[in-house]
């Protein structure tokens, strides 16, 4: 036979046929081990669920062997232990059921990382919003600050909040020379508008070509910016009060610009000197009205003290009237004893001993209300308090020269306050106007109206005062003691009517 001729193709696959035999092998093997362990996996859970099975059926067995036992093979006792068996075998299929709901369930639950990148993600978005928010809010917060204080010079309210208190520009002693300048400075605005320096257009305008026709249309414009600056300022000046004086001046201050604004496209303009008399007028305007407030308030203050004076004068009147009337009845008293005996003598000694002891009490009246109506700086200072009107810590201390001091303070208490007050102290003093301002002093930080001195309540504590008194008056007596009996007499009957209104209401609601 001849040489038998392989391939080399051939050749090479059986040769990698021979090499790969092992690894198939072993591929086959560990396959069939896997197979085994999977096999040998469902049958020790076949064994469990077999063993689980035998152990339910071992003890419903039990169990009704126990039954047929204790109820003497009774049918009920069987069909008791059957039920169990039943109860547990669906037990069993009702736990089965759950795991596979359960695995059902979660199987769609997101990986745990991606979940916090997407929250990542919209948390970047949402800072990136609320910056933008907070960009689009200042922007909007400033035009709004800006439109309220170009409102705030028409608004009366917001010009009392934004624009702050007035300081006066004049220092004149009276009503009629702020009147004066007033009238002063009104001619120098119309000596301005008459030799044409108010408003000035520099520019010669020519109109169709005619240079008269543009002076007279320059000479409208002037007239119309005169007239629209005017009326502005009039209504500002009119309208100023004490709580808008720096808003009106604000007012002014933008009519100018505005209304310059509007004429630079025709070359016309108000001079600024202009401007600076309206400021003059308004200022003036404002200070006179209330200098004439101020002198009213002065003249009532005079009012008030002449009719003090007048007041001590008919004191001392009725004083001296009381001393008289004593006197008589003290010379008839002694007249009559120097005929009497006996008993009537001691009775009319007695009654000479009181009228005498009365006597003196009248001629010391006498005299303080003749030192008071002579010396007008002597008086009582006092000290009083109103719980129900003011409430708590809150003084007042004045200054009255009446004979008795207890009248003003039973006056003050009148009409025109809830409750009486209650004093704390009353003290004379020769220089009672200076013990007032050295206590007004003391106080001033605390004082209730920090603009009208004539309203002269405090809010401080008792203790306070009371400190204060004794470095300024050591001598004089302080009452801590606030009695207020109206006004806790008020408390106590608003008290018992609100708990007998409330022991009426029905405890129940009427609906839920």
């Amino acid at each position: 036979m001849g040489d038998i001729v392989i391939s080399p193709y051939i050749a090479l696959s059986v040769a990698l046929i021979i090499l790969a035999l092992p690894f198939i092998l072993i591929f086959f093997i560990v396959k069939l081990i896997q197979e085994k362990r999977k096999r040998l996996a469902l049958e020790k859970a076949f064994h469990d669920i077999e063993a689980n099975l035998i152990d339910s059926k071992s003890q419903a067995d039990r169990a009704s062997s126990e039954a047929q036992a204790k109820l003497s093979n009774s049918r009920t006792a069987a069909e008791r232990a059957i039920a169990l068996g039943r109860a547990l075998e669906a037990d069993k299929m009702a736990l089965t059921a759950q795991i596979s709901s359960l695995e059902e369930r979660f199987k769609p639950v997101p990986d745990l990382e991606d979940e916090c990148r997407s929250v990542n993600t919209e948390i970047e978005a949402s800072k990136g919003n609320l910056e933008e928010l907070r960009r689009s809010y200042a922007e909007k917060k400033s035009v709004y600050d800006r439109l309220m204080k170009e409102v705030a010079v028409f608004d009366e309210k917001l010009a009392f909040a934004e624009m702050g208190v007035y300081e006066p520009h004049f220092d004149y002693g009276d009503s009629e020379e702020y009147k004066r300048n007033i009238d002063v400075v009104r001619a120098a605005q119309k000596a301005m508008i008459s030799n044409k320096t108010a408003v000035v257009c520099p520019t010669q305008w020519h109109v169709e070509g005619s240079l008269a026709k543009g002076k007279v249309m320059t000479n409208r414009n002037i007239k119309l910016t005169l007239r629209a600056f005017n009326n502005e300022c009039e209504a500002a000046i009119a309208n100023t009060r004490w709580n808008n004086a720096n808003a009106m001046e604000k007012r002014i201050a933008n009519a100018f610009t505005q209304i310059n604004s509007l004429n630079e496209s025709n070359h016309v303009s108000i001079k600024l000197d202009y401007v600076k008399l309206k400021f003059q007028e308004l200022f003036l305007t404002h200070e006179y009205r209330e200098k004439l407030k101020a002198e009213r308030e002065e003249r009532a203050e005079m009012a008030r003290a002449a009719k003090e004076e007048q007041k001590l004068i008919r004191d001392m009147e009725r004083a001296e009237e009381e001393e008289a009337r004593y006197k008589r009845l003290l010379d008839k008293a002694k007249a009559e004893a120097e005929s009497a005996i006996g008993p009537k003598l001691d009775a009319f000694n007695t009654q000479i001993e009181i009228l005498e002891r009365d006597l003196a009490e009248a001629h010391a009246r006498v005299e303080r209300a003749q030192a008071m109506a002579e010396r007008t700086r002597s008086g009582y200072v006092y000290i009083i308090s109103n719980v129900g009107s003011f409430g708590d810590d809150v003084v007042k201390i004045g200054l009255t020269r009446r004979l008795d001091p207890a009248d003003r303070v039973r006056e003050l208490g009148d009409a025109s306050v809830p409750f009486i007050f209650d004093t704390h102290a009353i003290i004379y003093s020769d220089d009672a106007p200076a013990l007032e301002r050295a206590l007004h002093s003391e106080f001033e930080a605390v004082r209730v109206n920090a603009q009208n001195y004539r309203k002269e309540f405090f809010r401080a504590k008792l203790d306070d005062v009371e400190a204060a008194v004794k470095k300024l008056a050591p001598d004089a007596p302080f009452f801590r003691d606030v009695e207020a009996q109206d006004y806790r007499e008020t408390l106590a009957k608003r008290s018992a009517l609100l708990a007998a209104e409330a022991a009426m209401v029905d405890p129940f609601p009427v609906a839920i």
